[in-house]
């Protein structure tokens, strides 16, 4: 068995924390917790599993068997983390940031994602993108220009063309409702 771990639904630092606290209080030491992957020092024992599983559950994470699963879950992981907590604009294109980090062609993963989630890993992107500009939106601290450039987007009227696409009203009629109903990055 593997000493590395699995969890679905991890988007946050305090996704990490929570983990980190199911793991303290079953009295199994970490060796290293980040999103969506706990690295132990040891491999759990069957009922171990089963007590962690079900503690994680509880808290809307889900313990992921070795697999497709898991690494769609990797896959989803690498994207809301560049996304959503990255500073910088990614300096290469998705399919090859994915590549490199997976070590996996970019088309099975693609294939295998589309397989699992019922969408492509594209389309998966730009709704992870558009959340985040809804939100940068919301704070109202940087112009569509600025969001446009963080976000990796060829340009502002790119960004227009897609945020109405996905929530149909354009950047500036959504700042307008002052309501960004946001979801939560599981969610979607």
């Amino acid at each position: 068995m593997s000493n590395v771990l699995h969890i679905k639904n991890m988007v946050c630092p305090r996704c990490i924390t929570a983990v980190i606290e199911v793991f303290s209080h079953s009295g199994l030491p970490v060796k290293e917790v980040s999103l969506g992957e706990v690295e132990l020092n040891t491999p759990l024992e069957n009922d171990e599993r089963k007590v962690i599983s079900d503690r994680l559950s509880a808290l809307g994470f889900e313990l992921l068997e070795e697999g497709r699963s898991s690494l769609v879950s990797k896959i989803k992981t690498l994207i809301i983390d560049q996304v959503h907590h990255n500073e910088e604009a990614l300096s290469e294109n998705f399919s090859t940031f994915l590549s490199e980090q997976l070590t996996h062609d970019y088309s099975y993963l693609s294939r295998l994602f589309s397989s699992v989630e019922g969408i492509t890993i594209e389309r998966f992107i730009t709704r992870q993108r558009v959340e985040k500009v809804k939100e940068l939106l919301f704070y109202d601290e940087l112009s569509l220009k600025e969001i446009a450039y963080r976000l990796n987007y060829s340009s502002p009227a790119y960004l227009s063309t897609q945020f109405k696409k996905e929530i149909g009203m354009t950047p500036s009629e959504f700042k307008r409702l002052h309501r960004p109903g946001h979801q939560s990055l599981d969610s979607i």
